[in-house]
């Protein structure tokens, strides 16, 4: 027998994935650092990263 389902807001993914999006989205800004075009390239790139890892982890569970 299988276990349900959590919603997606109380799993561990969730939170580590909002998390890495500020930060990836806080360096795309500049927050942090004047890293360069290159530095905030980075940042925005990995928040689109944890954001496509966290649906595609949430997919895979709900496809079990």
């Amino acid at each position: 027998m299988t276990e349900p389902n959590k919603p997606g807001y109380k799993t561990t993914e969730f939170w580590l994935a909002v998390a890495a999006s500020l930060v990836g989205f806080a360096v795309a800004s500049g927050a942090f650092s004047d890293g360069g075009q290159i530095m905030r390239g980075l940042g925005l790139l990995s928040a689109a990263l944890a954001s496509a890892g966290y649906s595609h982890s949430r997919g895979i569970a709900k496809a079990d």
